[in-house]
């Protein structure tokens, strides 16, 4: 009689966070093709560069950069690879696998219709650059001198970059259930103990961002420089509420306590637009002895952390 072992996380922990997060959370990777700019000095190059110096060749670090990144059709592609990955950390919580964070289940299409937009943009923007390649060629020519090498660039720039993603599955096999029952049992622990983590990773990552987010609106209402109030961009209130809705879609409710001191410090600037703050000295005493409470409250949060982390390990 073979008997199957039915994964004992789920069902006893129904309902925790980390259960939460693994029933409504997808695991989504980014990954860029990306040409690479830089290039080693070959040996002969390292020793004659460290002749220079009376050094040894093997001693030398060395490289050359083959383009200008400055050049503004550079600049315009390495901006499209920022957006996309400011985008996908700003709908997603991270997870203990290196190139992996989690989005909500109701947002993959959402995720999958932006990304095509960010390649299609970069598309668009390789173009323009590669109409600029040979400009970028010569210049790279005349500043290299003799380390300039034809063979370090490809012919064109068309097909060197590139935006990728999908949605590798975290979960163990569910051949393996048959196969093998104790290991597939030891696989769910593995995945659970990794959820777990998964949520020790959103709480602290949200409680460190709202920390700094508070300290540096504080500062900038109750500092003063050559004795009049510091300026403030209106980022300062924008990035708040920003974090505030991000919060809201993305959180496991793992800590009520991070939940609370969420909710006071949108409390605080509900309704406060930036320009009152900077018109009105009693506005902003009153906003920045509010945070001043959260802010404390924060650094104790932070405090305590540590010692959370341990009482929570995965059991």
């Amino acid at each position: 009689m073979t008997m199957t072992l039915e994964p004992p996380t789920l069902n006893s922990r129904r309902g925790s966070p980390s259960d939460r997060l693994r029933t409504t959370m997808a695991a989504a990777r980014l990954s860029f093709t990306w040409l690479g700019v830089r290039k080693s000095l070959t040996a002969a190059q390292k020793n004659q560069a460290a002749d220079t110096f009376g050094a040894e060749g093997k001693f030398l670090s060395a490289g050359k950069k083959l383009l200008d990144t400055s050049h503004p059709a550079f600049k315009a592609v390495t901006a499209i690879r920022g957006r996309a990955l400011n985008y996908w950390k700003g709908v997603s919580l991270p997870y203990p696998e290196p190139g992996i964070r989690l989005i909500r289940q109701e947002a993959i299409g959402e995720f999958d219709e932006q990304l095509a937009v960010f390649r299609d943009e970069l598309d668009e923007a390789v173009s323009e650059l590669d109409r600029h390649y040979d400009e970028l060629c010569t210049a790279a020519r005349q500043r290299l001198g003799n380390l300039f090498n034809v063979s370090d660039y490809p012919p064109t720039l068309i097909g060197m970059f590139a935006i990728e993603h999908d949605f590798p599955s975290v979960e163990p096999p569910e051949y393996l259930r048959q196969l093998s029952p104790e290991l597939y049992a030891q696989e769910c622990q593995r995945v659970q103990a990794r959820f777990d983590e998964a949520v020790q990773l959103a709480e602290t990552a949200f409680t460190e961002e709202l920390t700094h987010l508070v300290d540096h609106l504080s500062d900038r209402l109750r500092g003063e420089s050559d004795g009049k109030p510091k300026v403030f961009r209106d980022t300062s209130i924008t990035n708040l509420t920003e974090f505030f809705d991000r919060f809201r879609l993305l959180n496991v409710r793992s800590s009520e306590q991070l939940d609370q001191l969420v909710q006071r410090a949108q409390q605080v600037i509900r309704g406060v637009e930036p320009q009152q703050l900077r018109n009105s000295a009693s506005l902003r005493s009153r906003v920045g002895q509010q945070l001043s409470v959260v802010q404390t409250q924060l650094d104790q949060l932070l405090v305590e952390r540590p010692r959370r982390n341990i009482l929570r390990k995965p059991r």
